[in-house]
């Protein structure tokens, strides 16, 4: 997979929100409030930022998948509470983070799996897209219990290449009893 990571920082940033001048009125003391929220939020996107620049590659996909999961839970309370820009929000984050799960694949290396990533993944954009337009909550639980089975798979899959990597790494140890160099005098 080929990753831009400038983006997914971008991506898995969640958008700041911040009470509207209508709900409440700005006083010294809600913009001070706001002026230190901003500053962790600040701090949370340096460490976010951070966390994707220093990922491997098989972490960058499991931090995707768990924004798409966790913003679709957004999209999805926004609808089960009638928020609807809580589900628009939700839903413009988690749109994008599936195309660039899409785009990311490298056809090159197994063609026959990326054509039933990308199915999988352009299908659950679809059904993200359904759910914002019909209002249906089931929909987003469809997504939200796909993209779980994914993660739950490549968390799999991830513990597996390590303990193979392992394995690979023990082979490369002397064997044990057999002669050893010492530089000791």
């Amino acid at each position: 997979m080929k990753w831009n990571r400038e983006r997914i920082a971008v991506l898995l940033n969640p958008i700041e929100t911040i009470v509207s001048p209508k709900h409440r009125p700005a006083t010294a003391d809600t913009l001070t409030t706001m002026s230190k929220s901003m500053s962790i939020n600040e701090q949370a996107n340096a460490y976010l930022r951070s966390r994707v620049m220093t990922a491997k590659p098989e972490e960058l996909r499991l931090m995707l998948i768990e924004g798409a999961i966790r913003f679709t839970r957004t999209a999805l309370e926004g609808l089960t509470t009638g928020d609807y820009e809580l589900t628009y929000e939700g839903l413009s984050q988690c749109q994008p983070i599936l195309l660039e799960m899409v785009n990311a694949l490298d056809h090159s290396q197994d063609t026959e799996l990326c054509d039933r990533l990308s199915a999988l993944y352009s299908y659950l954009y679809r059904r993200t897209i359904d759910a914002g337009i019909e209002k249906d909550p089931a929909i987003l639980n469809e997504v939200i219990e796909l993209l779980q089975f994914e993660r739950e798979t490549w968390i799999m899959l991830m513990e597996r290449l390590g303990a193979e990597q392992a394995n690979a790494a023990g082979a490369a140890d002397p064997i044990e009893g057999g002669p050893t160099l010492s530089i000791e005098g």
